[in-house]
């Protein structure tokens, strides 16, 4: 298969054409409107080299470059309804999203045009459809400011985070270790981690969650574990409960805020098998692993 290489230049030129309706070509200033740009440039040390086709005026090509902006925002957003209906279950819905709420998602939906964040954008629609008040405009609101980047890292965390059945929180395990007790607090506890770069979730990434508002920065602690206690966890493809062999065992997670809990629920990724193996390795000296 040949690659098609263009120049940075021609790879601009497209990209105003197409978003503003006009060629751009080399400047020759022989008619007296660019014969003026020209003079006020160099005034301000600014030779310009290119400048917009002249055939239209300023006022004919801004309308030009609104009509092309509203035809680009109706494709996107018809795109997105469509997606969104696709995804949408054969279930019965007993109430309609805030009509405030909806006028809000088309306004913040209607400028993207990656494909891969139109369907973040369709399961938020189908999301809320189906049931109202899932997310929130603030989720609206990250989505609509996230780079691909930022998705990408977001749908890593989801093959990581879990549901705790307790608060219906959701976390990511990072360890654990065991509260020294009174004939063992001269002897070092180490922390039994998981490592969430092998299973893809690099520093980088975390550091992004966190800059986003996805993840708290802060590890948190689970209050103590005794002998016999469980403590239930909900993946996208199965449900965990570890039960601990021992007593004095605390566990260490990442919380997802409100917006990463909502957010999350984009993601269809079944828990990471090197992160479940992880957890199968490290967690058992101390804990029973029980997978439904």
């Amino acid at each position: 298969m040949d690659l098609k290489i263009s120049s940075a230049s021609d790879n601009l030129a497209h990209i105003i054409k197409r978003k503003l309706g006009t060629k751009i070509h080399k400047s020759e200033p022989v008619e007296p409107l660019l014969k003026q740009e020209n003079t006020i440039a160099s005034k301000h040390g600014v030779e310009p080299k290119y400048t917009i086709d002249m055939s239209e005026t300023l006022q004919q090509r801004a309308q030009k470059r609104q009509r092309l902006a509203l035809l680009r925002k109706q494709q996107n957003i018809e795109s997105i309804m469509a997606l969104a209906l696709d995804y949408c279950p054969h279930t019965v819905s007993e109430q309609s999203p805030d009509p405030d709420w909806v006028e809000r998602f088309i306004s913040l939906a209607e400028d993207s045009s990656n494909k891969k964040m139109q369907q973040l954008w369709a399961k938020i629609m189908m999301g809320e459809t189906t049931r109202p008040g899932t997310f929130s405009y603030k989720s609206l609101l990250t989505l609509k400011q996230m780079t691909q980047r930022e998705a990408s890292a977001l749908q890593l965390c989801g093959g990581l985070s879990a549901k705790n059945i307790l608060d219906s929180s959701s976390l990511i395990l990072l360890s654990y270790y065991k509260r020294p007790s009174l004939f063992s607090f001269l002897r070092l506890q180490n922390k039994n981690h998981l490592n969430l770069s092998k299973a893809g979730l690099n520093f980088p990434d975390i550091l992004t969650l966190i800059d986003i508002d996805i993840i708290y920065a802060q590890e948190i602690e689970s209050s103590e574990l005794k002998t016999g206690d469980e403590y239930q966890l909900i993946y996208q493809n199965a449900e965990l409960t570890l039960k601990a062999k021992t007593s004095g065992l605390v566990l260490n997670y990442y919380k997802l805020t409100q917006t990463g809990s909502e957010l999350i629920q984009l993601s269809n990724s079944p828990i990471n098998n090197q992160f479940k193996h992880q957890l199968e390795s490290i967690f058992l000296r101390d804990f029973e692993l029980i997978w439904r």
